[in-house]
């Protein structure tokens, strides 16, 4: 039986964030209706055919529903926030291996976020719309110097992300660009949007495919030296916290705006250190190649966050430990 007022959305339910998310809610008592691709979709990573992982949850029998639901149809979003009080807006296409133009893939998140903004606002039920976004929305700035602490008053320059062609670009600009447009929309509607910039979301996972946030983040413990050349600074938050932070700002009544969620964070030169004492059995690849001189150095501040009452609860080794466990556990590793 759903309780009055409990139900939420949860776009992009078979994701890494969005299943942790669907979890928590869950053992939150909430009841949850969630989306997921449609079956031709299936031989992409994450379609809505390999969801026992979310119908097996606890509690999911009773209160969780799961509708089939295109980014690139915003109207079939309509009935899974038919009712709700609350929507957690999660699903972002990636691409970057560039197989979608810049222009398709901004025009597709854009369109497709405003299109759920939109049912929330038809359905008068909703009460606060909570948008992932990501740093990646924030750090990008050629005003920025190196060693600067960035808060939610920056954003991203997507001319200067396109001049200095940044692997997975694209994915940053439209970031960008969506969480702009999703709070420009807000304020004109008068709805109520906070939004969740996260840095390197990081843990275990109960989604069947492996995050791609994880596998980058062990990057060194798995030779992908192309991953680690991303980031000079690594900013990490565990999936346990990010779920966290989106319930506490779903149910904090001031939360206004932007909030940025970030941990930890270590420069990848005192990561190899790191991994190299915690897991001296894996033979850390070498840091030598690790700093991608293009993008600055920079930290960020969860100041803003922190001060509303909310308190992480994972450091770097609980991230690692967990996340390997898991990997191993699913035959990743």
């Amino acid at each position: 039986m759903e309780e009055k007022g409990r139900v939420v959305c949860v776009t992009g339910g078979t994701g890494f964030v969005a299943s942790w998310l669907i979890m928590r809610l869950l053992q939150h008592g909430y009841s949850v209706n969630t989306t997921g691709r449609p079956q031709s979709h299936s031989s992409v990573s994450g379609s809505t055919r390999d969801i026992g992982f979310l119908t097996n949850l606890p509690g999911a029998s009773e209160r969780l529903r799961v509708f089939t639901a295109d980014l690139e149809n915003p109207d079939s979003f309509a009935a899974a926030i038919e009712g709700c009080v609350g929507v957690f807006h999660v699903a972002h296409p990636l691409d970057y291996r560039n197989e979608e133009t810049e222009e398709t893939i901004i025009d597709k998140c854009i369109g497709a976020t405003l299109g759920i903004l939109t049912a929330c606002v038809e359905t008068k039920s909703v009460r606060r719309v909570v948008y992932t976004s990501s740093v990646s929305a924030v750090m990008f700035n050629d005003e920025v110097e190196g060693g600067a602490v960035l808060d939610e008053g920056w954003w991203s320059d997507v001319d200067y992300i396109r001049n200095e062609k940044f692997h997975g670009g694209s994915y940053y600009i439209s970031k960008t660009l969506t969480e702009r447009a999703a709070l420009e929309f807000a304020e004109k509607h008068s709805l109520d949007l906070v939004t969740v910039n996260l840095t390197w979301t990081h843990g275990p996972f109960i989604c069947p495919n492996w995050p791609l946030s994880v596998n980058s983040a062990l990057a060194m413990m798995i030779r992908n030296e192309y991953q680690i050349q991303c980031f000079p600074n690594m900013p990490f938050v565990h999936i346990d916290d990010v779920a966290s932070a989106h319930i506490f700002l779903f149910e904090y009544p001031e939360a206004k705006g932007r909030y940025i969620c970030c941990a930890v964070e270590i420069t990848i030169d005192k990561l190899y250190e790191f991994l190299s004492t915690q897991y001296p059995e894996k033979k850390i690849s070498s840091a030598d190649y690790c700093t991608n001189k293009a993008i600055k150095l920079v930290r960020f501040s969860s100041k803003k966050l922190l001060d509303a009452g909310f308190k992480y609860k994972y450091g770097l080794e609980e991230m690692f430990d967990e996340a390997i466990q898991c990997c191993r556990q699913k035959g990743f590793l």
